[in-house]
């Protein structure tokens, strides 16, 4: 009776490093797909945000964390001097900025005249 309990439980061992792949197979499985689905979207929008706040600049308007919106009056290293209302200026840390809902655009070259005016046509009868 115990020797055919003590073959039993050698034959299953008898796997080796199949055995133990197929036991860690699906171990790996559950990890490869968390990091598909959660880690590297996450590591992407973390790094989406690290170059949108750096690319702030004076005069872009942005959203805080805390749903102030505002127009940017002064850029230091980790703060920000945002405008809220005219005369109205508060102090916000980079990091908290969660969206730039306009940025400014850098003034045309002098070298495009697109100042002249259209001449003036009359349409006689």
């Amino acid at each position: 009776m115990f020797d055919a309990i003590s073959i039993a439980s050698t034959a299953g061992a008898s796997g080796g490093v199949a055995g133990a792949f197929i036991q860690f197979a699906p171990l790996l499985l559950i990890f490869v797909v968390f990091y598909f689905l959660l880690i590297r979207p996450q590591q992407q929008r973390m790094k989406a945000h690290r170059e949108m706040v750096a690319a702030l600049s004076k005069g872009d308007e942005v959203v805080t964390a805390g749903g102030i919106v505002g127009k940017v009056a002064k850029v230091d290293d980790a703060e920000l001097q945002v405008e809220i209302a005219t005369g109205v200026k508060v102090r916000v840390m980079r990091a908290t900025v969660s969206e730039v809902r306009s940025r400014t655009q850098p003034k045309p070259a002098n070298d495009t005249k697109s100042d002249k005016k259209p001449a003036n046509k009359t349409i006689s009868e």
